[in-house]
């Protein structure tokens, strides 16, 4: 009888600690393959041959994210190498319906975006439609905030840039220098 409580407390723990390996930190200089699909239906990856910056927030912090987007350097505005990711954290499940309605929000927020930045691209001589180069990733179910190491009830902000391969070259737990930011993209 202790014999079979024993196995069951052991398996019970393993299955406790590899829920959470899945959940850890993401340590810098390892490689990670992280797959996204943002509100227009692209697949994203952390190591499809882009240094992506994502941003990792929530609806409270999107003052935080549009910073990291003003933070760019101009040299990766337009340039195919570079692409920024904003991961909104809606921390908590939400039914179909409203998803639909809070993803429709989300569209009609990153065109407004998109007029802002295409200005920013005419300033410096881009000829290009800002709006491909928004990615959104709305996660109503913790799949791409887990894959970031965080939980889905939580309001963390954080800011990862990843190489081409998917190395994880820096991350923030705040919003970061404009100058440490272009050290890390160049």
């Amino acid at each position: 009888m202790i014999g079979r409580a024993l196995q069951f407390f052991f398996c019970a723990a393993m299955f406790f600690s590899f829920a959470l390996v899945g959940r850890a930190d993401l340590s810098l200089g390892k490689i990670y393959a992280l797959e996204f699909t943002d509100i227009d239906g692209k697949k994203i990856s952390t190591s499809d041959g882009h240094i992506t910056v994502i941003v990792l927030t929530t609806t409270a912090d999107l003052t935080q994210a549009h910073a990291v987007g003003d933070r760019v350097p101009v040299y990766c505005l337009g340039n195919p190498t570079y692409r920024m990711v904003s991961v909104i954290n809606f921390q908590k499940k939400r039914s179909a319906p409203m998803r639909i309605i809070l993803t429709a929000v989300a569209r009609r927020r990153v065109d407004a975006e998109a007029k802002i930045l295409q200005a920013r691209y005419a300033a410096n001589k881009i000829d290009k439609d800002a709006r491909r180069d928004i990615f959104v990733v709305t996660d109503f179910d913790g799949n791409a905030v887990t894959q970031l190491g965080s939980f889905l009830d939580s309001s963390r902000f954080a800011v990862f840039v990843f190489a081409r391969n998917g190395e994880l070259l820096r991350k923030w737990d705040d919003l970061p220098p404009a100058t440490e930011l272009a050290a890390v993209v160049k």
